[in-house]
């Protein structure tokens, strides 16, 4: 009997709505660790284009190279909290070193701020997959509350976005950068006490303690567990040359992705041996598949940190009600809309269930891509509205921002929720590390086509801002083009890779 399937049934229904008690913990301490990472993000590239005085296409180069090792991480900590750390104490060394390197950057200058961001991504890397796999273990084998569960707890993650986008970026900008990260650092200790606080109430979850490996002695008196904390702080200096010389992550995320796909389809087939069954195999298959898919969205979603940010600053009428909205927070748009409509989606997916109608995960992919690309295309219609300063409405960026909001309402919650659907339960913690890869992936590729919008022309002039306008316009109008055709090729692979997933709905 798989151990996730011994949760009591009186402590699963003793929570909000029905959900298992824990989840309101996990949803608190989660999103305070985002009103961390998003308060640092929000503000980071224009910090290094207006306060360290770097270029376009450096600042979107340094902001892939940082998101994409922060979304790498957690193949690590999955890994190392599956097997020696537990689930518990590994996300509370995160939250702990995410803290610290929030504090460390209000040093002010280059060196600190690569400091801080890799206590941030050695942090994040025990936190964001680990906590949550504990999500996804506080419900039995097909409990038909996970979806919604999943969609919940990804609803804390975007208000604390949202808190990060409206008061860490206002704060930022207006008051000094400094005072951004500081809150953002304060952010994650509230997380962190809230996760101690209530750790009685997911106790039910499986995997939490530090395993019999993790108490072995290795290192004279010194446990596993002692010596991997110790060693994480050694990480911190190889995230800070890998963000320096960020030509690097090419080719170790391509063989990070070669490496965890060929793991995972092995463990697959090992299970399949084990319990003499044909089906493991091809939903690790089915994952790998998922993982490119998701690489083409949130590459460009991305674009949200980077080039949509500059384009704001550059070309967006961001006047209303009589006062300028900063640039940075026009990021906020994002996770409003989430708060908006995202328990809406929670009930429309059990519903649509109920009858008969839910669509396939390869459809609700497909129509993510799709809602994403027509949000790019947006722009199109903003530039017939441009004022004299060449300035496209607001409304262009809300729209925008609504469209990538609903295509990842039906992207991103779903995705979390089937990768402890599709994963033998030895490797949950692996296989949600690996989903993380692709967002590290889709980060770094996401700098990279950000570089494409940079507000320089070839000879390293600046650009003026009609240039510059069409330039970004340019750009955007491919991107969404480009994934229309990708969610098309999904639809027409719905049965193929639906086959796969044997039966996982």
């Amino acid at each position: 009997m798989s151990e996730e399937v011994i949760i009591d049934d009186q402590n699963s229904q003793a929570g909000f709505n029905g959900h298992p008690k824990g989840l309101m913990t996990l949803f608190f301490s989660e999103m305070w660790e985002r009103f961390c990472y998003y308060g640092m993000r929000v503000l980071l590239t224009l910090y290094l284009v207006k306060s360290l005085m770097k270029g376009d296409a450096d600042a979107a180069l340094i902001y892939g190279a940082y998101t994409g090792l922060v979304y790498a991480a957690p193949i690590l900590g999955g890994k190392l909290a599956d097997r020696f750390l537990g689930y518990r104490y590994a996300v509370m060394l995160g939250a702990i070193l995410m803290a610290i390197g929030e504090f460390i950057i209000l040093g002010g200058n280059e060196h600190m701020l690569l400091i801080g961001m890799g206590a941030l991504i050695v942090g994040n890397g025990y936190f964001k997959a680990n906590i949550s796999t504990i999500v996804g273990k506080l419900y039995k084998d097909g409990d038909p509350r996970r979806d919604s569960g999943f969609t919940i707890f990804y609803i804390g993650i975007n208000i604390g976005a949202l808190l990060a986008t409206t008061v860490v970026a206002g704060v930022g900008e207006t008051m000094g950068f400094k005072y951004g990260f500081g809150l953002a650092g304060i952010g994650m200790l509230t997380g962190l006490l809230i996760f101690w606080s209530g750790r009685k109430n997911y106790a039910a979850a499986p995997g939490l303690n530090v395993t019999a490996e993790g108490k072995k002695k290795v290192l004279g008196p010194f446990n596993m567990v002692q010596v991997i904390t110790v060693g994480s702080l050694a990480l911190i200096p190889l995230c800070y040359f890998l963000i320096q010389h960020n030509s690097w992550m090419d080719y170790i995320l391509l063989g990070l992705f070669l490496f965890i796909s060929y793991s995972m389809i092995s463990a697959g087939a090992r299970e399949d041996a084990k319990e003499n069954v044909k089906m493991w195999k091809d939903r690790m298959i089915a994952l790998v598949i998922f993982m490119v898919i998701n690489i083409s969205f949130w590459a460009c979603f991305e674009q949200a940190g980077t080039s949509l940010t500059l384009f704001a600053d550059r070309n967006v009428n961001r006047a209303i009600f009589g006062t300028v909205m900063p640039a940075s927070m026009t990021q906020f748009f994002n996770p409003a809309f989430i708060i908006i409509f995202g328990s809406i989606f929670s009930v429309m997916w059990v519903k649509l269930s109920k009858i008969g109608k839910n669509p396939s995960i390869p459809m609700k992919f497909a129509f993510g891509i799709l809602q994403l690309g027509l949000g790019f295309l947006v722009t199109q219609v903003g530039l017939q509205f441009v004022n004299e300063a060449y300035q496209v409405p607001l409304v262009t960026l809300v729209i925008l921002y609504l469209l990538h909001t609903t295509g990842e309402l039906f992207l991103s919650p779903i995705g979390l929720s089937m990768v402890t659907k599709l994963s033998p339960k030895n490797i949950a913690g692996t296989a949600m590390g690996a989903w993380f890869l692709s967002f590290a992936i889709a980060n770094y590729v996401g700098g990279k086509i950000a570089t494409l919008t940079g507000g320089h022309g070839d000879s390293g002039e600046a650009l003026s801002a009609a240039e510059g306008l069409d330039k970004y316009i340019s750009v955007f109008t491919n991107i969404g083009f480009v994934l229309i055709a990708i969610a098309v090729l999904i639809a027409i692979l719905n049965k193929p890779i639906k086959k796969l997933m044997h039966g996982v709905e």
